[in-house]
């Protein structure tokens, strides 16, 4: 075999494993579900949209349908009328229960910088100043990772990725991004947030874990 036919073979089979790959992405109509869309599909993937309309990510039943014949999920779904104690540990009970059953593989959702640790140790959103009248939907933040640590069953690998901060107010140039600890002051673009999505997608590194993200 010539060296060009190995390399004409080598892309092919890249090829074929990316088209092998679908993505469903939950809240795919909000600004980081539809940097995720873009960079998935950039990246020549398949993938899903779902929205409130298309069905509940707190039911185990529509979790399922919609994600059927997927193999990785993406989360970035929030309902602004429900309670964030009851939302966040139900839709992860939901994508426990009706993700595997459905073929996906791996599980990323979006979380929250608030209830990441500092460099201190002591969680963002009890450092002094951070601002405290969001503490309750940075609390069910926390209880919805809480909730799918204690549900996911064995066979489907999960993470929770945010920024380390917050996202970038402008879209900026395409950058670089690492793995940091909480601060308040870190900034990262939707766009290189949803690379950093799409990477732990197809190749994990965090596992089980919440880690934060921040441009660099």
């Amino acid at each position: 075999m010539t060296q060009q036919e190995k390399e004409f073979e080598k892309k092919s089979v890249k090829e074929s494993v990316k088209e092998s790959v679908k993505f469903i992405v939950f809240g795919a109509r909000g600004r980081v579900g539809r940097a995720v869309v873009a960079e998935a599909r950039g990246r020549g993937y398949e993938v899903t949209e779902a929205g409130r309309a298309d069905g509940d990510v707190t039911s185990a039943v529509d979790v399922a349908r919609l994600a059927a014949g997927h193999d990785v999920a993406v989360v970035a779904a929030y309902d602004m009328g429900a309670v964030p104690g009851e939302f966040f540990p139900a839709a992860a009970r939901a994508l426990a229960a009706g993700l595997p059953g459905a073929g996906v593989r791996r599980l990323v959702c979006v979380g929250l910088a608030s209830v990441l640790p500092t460099e201190s140790g002591a969680l963002l959103m009890d450092t002094p100043g951070y601002p405290q009248e969001w503490r309750q939907f940075y609390e069910g933040h926390a209880a919805g990772t809480e909730a799918l640590r204690a549900a996911v069953p064995t066979g489907l690998d999960w993470a929770v990725l945010s920024p380390a901060g917050d996202f970038a107010a402008a879209a900026g140039p395409r950058g670089g991004y690492a793995f940091a600890a909480a601060d308040a002051e870190a900034r990262i673009t939707h766009a290189d947030f949803a690379r950093a999505v799409l990477d732990e997608a197809l190749t994990p590194t965090v596992r089980a874990a919440h880690a934060g993200v921040a441009g660099a």
